[in-house]
């Protein structure tokens, strides 16, 4: 195999970054939303293209092109369209912004603990307010993967309990203080924080709905830094309109962005931040690292690392 030329969509940065690394390899500089590529690439870098309302259905002219391999940003695979996956070997980003966005969940539970950020004052009215430990509360976590597992560390060893929930059939990772819970119910009744960091997938779409918030802890805090389609928005105001939630914290919506006038944007108890968590003022460092370790399997033609199952979905 020649060498190689990988077209990236990645910022300027990262791509000087790779050419540092490969340097026997080229690495062309491609815009983010640009689907049509000028260059015989045989890997693409690809970066969500059904996001912020658009769809591309159909795939651009001469799709697949030169392409020997895909190696998509996000660890997700719904934020592209059906024809990426149509063609060669497709690997995802699984596991490369795990710290930064257990770091911001665990931002977050900090912020419902210690009512940030309505604590602050901006005048002489001081009222004294008894604000709630993180240590000794319940961690309810839902999807343990890497994300799922970096969190459950870094809460363990806060001094919170943790509780998680995988897929069915998933074993939980063994970490010191996690305990498996039993099923869905078990997790909302037995939790104080409840993170939800699982695929969306056809099985887990709307999968959190009024039947499974019934089953809630009374001001249950609930967080979604994964996908906004795990969840029934409706289902999740009614539950805040009636107590039984005491407070949602919301990385992802579903669609993003939610159209002008949304509830959610006006909820006393909602707290919405635009799908960033997983973007880390350092760039993509673990991305990189795993895609160059991927591309010497890919050159040594060895089995790639995160390859995409469509059937599993993700």
């Amino acid at each position: 195999m020649s060498h190689s030329i990988i077209a990236s969509q990645l910022d300027p940065q990262a791509n000087q970054a790779l050419r540092e690394r490969l340097v026997d390899h080229e690495v062309v500089d491609i815009p983010f939303g640009q689907l049509n590529l000028e260059v015989p690439a045989d890997v693409f870098i690809l970066r969500p293209v059904n996001i912020r309302g658009q769809q591309v259905d159909i795939p651009p002219p001469g799709w697949p092109w030169n392409l020997k391999w895909v190696q998509l940003v996000s660890s997700g695979i719904d934020f592209y369209p059906d024809w990426v996956f149509q063609g060669p070997p497709v690997t995802s980003g699984k596991g490369a912004n795990a710290e930064q966005v257990a770091e911001f969940a665990l931002a977050l539970v900090f912020a419902a603990a210690k009512q940030l950020p309505g604590l602050w004052v901006k005048d002489a009215d001081w009222q004294l307010t008894p604000l709630a430990p993180v240590r000794g509360r319940i961690l309810g976590i839902l999807g343990f993967g890497s994300i799922g597992q970096s969190l459950a560390r870094k809460a363990v060893a806060l001094g919170m309990r943790v509780l998680a929930l995988s897929r069915p059939g998933q074993p939980i990772a063994e970490i010191a203080g996690v305990e498996r819970a039993e099923d869905l119910r078990q997790l909302f009744a037995g939790s104080d924080h409840l993170v939800l960091a699982a695929p969306l997938t056809p099985a887990t779409r709307g999968l959190i709905d009024r039947q499974v918030l019934a089953h809630a802890r009374p001001g249950l805090h609930l967080v979604n830094i994964a996908r906004g389609g795990l969840l029934d928005q409706q289902a999740l105001l009614e539950a805040l309109d009636s107590g039984l939630l005491g407070r949602a914290s919301l990385d992802v919506t579903d669609p993003e962005p939610l159209p002008v006038g949304h509830p959610l944007y006006q909820h006393p108890r909602v707290f919405l931040s635009p799908h960033t968590s997983a973007i880390s003022a350092d760039g993509y460092p673990a991305l990189l690292d795993a895609f160059v370790a991927n591309f010497h399997r890919y050159r040594e033609q060895a089995p790639l690392a995160n390859l995409v199952d469509t059937a599993r979905g993700y």
